[in-house]
């Protein structure tokens, strides 16, 4: 049986089982999806966590997921964090242009 080194590319995922910990700031994969956690909506008995994907990912558009889906999908990327990128108000202003 052949060995291959790790590389770059492999993630190190860590299954979500507490939703209290989910954090903006870290980065989640959800069927296959980087994402970020906006936060939470619904009732106390029914909550909702929201999120979106990160730029150049196939999936685009936000999206929300339940306990139980959030329980047997959302894994967290050890070591990665999400940082908001840094726009300058010169190209802010050319974009709207």
């Amino acid at each position: 049986m052949a060995h291959f080194p790790a590389t770059e590319m492999e993630l190190n995922l860590i299954k979500v089982y507490d939703p209290t910990l989910l954090s903006s700031s870290k980065v989640y994969q959800i069927n296959g999806t980087l994402s970020r956690y906006l936060g939470d909506e619904g009732s106390i008995q029914h909550p909702q966590y929201l999120f979106v994907p990160l730029p150049n990912q196939r999936k685009k558009a936000s999206f929300r997921l339940n306990r139980n889906k959030l329980m047997t999908r959302c894994y967290e990327v050890e070591g990665m964090v999400y940082e908001k990128p840094v726009v300058q108000d010169n190209s802010q202003q050319l974009q709207l242009f």
